[in-house]
């Protein structure tokens, strides 16, 4: 059996049914490791599309990777929700790896909760920022980045005004963010735009500073 059909046959009407048992706060990805693509979204929040390469370095899995389950993780979503991820790896008839299924689960109720809780007995509120564990994670680089532009203007990434885009844009080029494959295509996700929209504005934006 191709390791397509694997997937097929295995991963994905495990994460169907998990999907509907969590809920939409849960977001299930299954990772082919044949192609080393994204096949398979259920409850997509994290602007990632079917077809994206899926960056293994990121999930922190090499091929050689004997671990069945990797984390869980903290990270931050592109609209700065805090997401805890998880990820099983699925093995064939030989121990084989096949695909990676990751669940990234939606903490943002859970913290507005504890952030009331809080609230109501007095307790302090920690000022330290999460510690970063994805050193090597460009997508989260990328939300950290946009997050707290945004957050400084008092807007929200996927309704800025078209001068406010180029300015973010301008922004990211300085920083040299857009120097990883398929950044620009993410960034269009978040900013809920196309991407021959981003790819305009960028051009506008290397040429005002050139």
């Amino acid at each position: 059996m191709t390791q397509d059909a694997l997937v097929a046959r295995t991963a994905i009407p495990i994460a169907d049914a998990l999907s509907k048992l969590l809920g939409s706060n849960v977001e299930i990805v299954i990772h082919s490791l044949a192609t080393e693509t994204v096949v398979y979204i259920c409850n997509p929040y994290s602007k990632r599309e079917i077809g994206d390469p899926s960056y293994l370095s990121e999930l922190d899995f090499r091929e050689n990777d004997d671990r069945d389950v990797i984390g869980p993780h903290e990270r931050v979503n592109w609209d700065g929700r805090v997401i805890r991820s998880i990820s099983a790896v699925l093995r064939d008839d030989d121990g084989k790896p096949f695909a990676l299924a990751c669940f990234n689960y939606d903490l943002s109720d859970i913290m507005a909760a504890q952030n009331a809780i809080t609230a109501l007995i007095g307790a302090p509120v920690s000022p330290e920022e999460p510690h970063d564990l994805f050193k090597n994670d460009w997508h989260e680089k990328m939300n950290r980045f946009i997050v707290d532009w945004c957050r400084d203007r008092n807007k929200t990434a996927d309704a800025l005004a078209r001068e406010d885009r180029l300015e973010l844009l301008g922004e990211i080029v300085r920083t040299d963010g857009l120097r990883e494959k398929h950044a620009a295509s993410y960034v269009a996700r978040v900013l809920n735009v196309s991407r021959a929209t981003v790819y305009n504005d960028i051009k506008q934006v290397r040429y005002s500073v050139s």
